[in-house]
């Protein structure tokens, strides 16, 4: 286990931000640093649950990016990629909209005061009949289609809908390519779902498309905005009032080996002024859906090391050269099951490090052949199925990146193992922001931030087995 001990400088405070501990500090912390102070804090107590630390600055300083490189962008946060209800107030605390895709989803907005019905896009363009009845008694009007037969069904159950046409284009090397499933073709369909619509008198407001989440290749937009541009001047010429043009999702919460949110901007703010000029098109309202950009990067998992088992190094690299080398297996208390669902759903492949660094982390020589494995008693929990590390041992804590979308959100408790719990952070200059904008929103409430206690130990889950060095110490 790792023998460290826990760091010097204590929060400033602890507030309650949507029903949530929000640990304050005096300057801004990483959230390794976070981490391992939680992870002394927990073991000090025997606890070797996994956990998450979220960075709401994190969450702010993307939101500045993005309205830094995509100022003629409106974010409507794509709620399935995490529904965690700090992140999604946070979001709305700075104006987001939100991408639902459900009638549970466009509940957990308009329940929890985040958004007024007009900044819902009910992003789904196959609806069931009772939740096209739930959206229109919500009010909640923007809604996507992509064939006739949805548009029957809308003008029988929301006669106040404002439908706007997903197309398909695509980027093929995505990280989850969607237009097999959604969006019809832009050349031939799309024109004969706008005239339906016309002779319907369901009323089109606007074109939307989804390049696929996880994009890699940014002339997808380009493309797309082109056909939009198109439509957008057929469905004028029919009668529709076009207002509304919805770039979809596909930003990277975090810059790969593949594409930046940088590039990707450029290419947007390029084909929105040949298409979309603001010079006689000021009236056309561009949104987008982002999910893993708001939300991959703010959250880091730690998982504990509960068991591990000395093989042959061979049986880990399927190379019969490594027979006489030792390899370890380690099982974690998270997996495929849980917070790396994403693995499966999301086609990621996370990568972990020990928490507590040691020099070996670096010595290549003083490291082994591992394979890594979730906690539950299936075969299909690996996490990893090759790589090199350091000897770890029982206890020891294991820290994994940018573990914020398509995580927390699709995990469950299979085998009886829980989910991690999340502990959330922030400066003090940040919370002093967030609470200036929160406060100032039309739709913020003075009641969703309020201080508490300094000592908020029982609604952390930390108690005074820690004794008094602790007690201003909460997550």
């Amino acid at each position: 286990m790792d023998n460290v001990s826990i760091a010097s400088e204590l929060p400033l405070r602890t507030e309650l931000y949507s029903n949530h501990a929000l640990t304050v500090f005096t300057d801004h912390r990483s959230p390794v640093d976070i981490a391992k102070d939680v992870a002394c804090l927990k073991s000090a107590q025997g606890d070797d649950l996994p956990f998450m630390v979220m960075d709401a600055g994190r969450v702010m300083a993307q939101m500045a990016e993005w309205r830094r490189l995509l100022p003629r962008v409106e974010p409507f946060y794509a709620v399935k990629c995490n529904n965690d209800p700090v992140l999604m107030r946070l979001l709305a605390d700075q104006g987001a909209g939100f991408d639902c895709a459900s009638k549970g989803e466009i509940d957990q907005i308009l329940e929890h005061g985040l958004a007024p019905p007009e900044k819902i896009i009910y992003a789904n363009p196959c609806k069931t009949r009772n939740y096209i009845k739930h959206a229109a008694r919500c009010q909640v009007n923007m809604m996507t289609f992509d064939c006739e037969d949805e548009l029957h069904k809308v003008k029988s159950f929301h006669p106040h809908a404002q439908m706007i046409l997903r197309i398909a284009v695509s980027d093929p090397t995505a990280q989850c390519p969607l237009n097999i499933k959604f969006g019809c073709d832009p050349i031939q369909a799309g024109p004969a779902l706008l005239a339906a619509a016309a002779e319907l008198s369901v009323d089109v407001v606007g074109i939307s498309f989804h390049v696929g989440s996880g994009c890699n290749d940014p002339t997808a937009y380009a493309v797309a905005i082109g056909h939009a541009r198109r439509l957008f001047d057929l469905g004028d010429s029919l009668g529709h009032q076009m207002t509304i043009l919805d770039l979809g999702g596909g930003y990277p919460g975090h810059p790969t080996e593949n594409i930046t949110f940088p590039q990707i901007a450029g290419m947007i703010n390029g084909a929105l002024d040949e298409y979309f000029p603001e010079v006689g098109y000021n009236a056309v309202r561009v949104i987008g859906e982002p999910g893993r950009f708001f939300a991959s990067a703010a959250f880091t998992l730690v998982t504990n090391v509960i068991a591990k088992t000395k093989v042959p190094a061979s049986r880990i690299t399927q190379n019969e050269h490594d027979a006489t080398t030792d390899g370890f297996m380690y099982y974690l208390n998270d997996g495929v099951y849980g917070s790396f669902n994403c693995i499966l759903y999301d086609h990621n492949r996370p990568t972990g490090r020990p928490l507590f660094e040691r020099p070996e982390d670096t010595d290549a020589s003083r490291q082994t052949w591992a394979a890594l494995w979730g906690p539950t008693c299936d075969g299909l929990d690996q996490i990893t199925s090759k790589c090199r590390l350091r000897r770890l041992n029982e206890g020891d804590w294991v820290a994994w990146d940018n573990m914020g979308a398509y995580t927390c959100a699709a995990g469950s408790e299979f085998n009886g193992f829980p989910r991690p719990n999340i502990y959330y952070f922030i400066a003090d200059k940040e919370w002093q922001s967030l609470r200036e904008q929160s406060l100032s929103s039309p739709d913020g409430q003075e009641d969703e931030i309020r201080s508490v206690a300094s000592s908020f130990s029982s609604c952390s889950g930390f108690d005074s087995a820690f004794g008094d060095e602790y007690d201003n110490f909460v997550y």
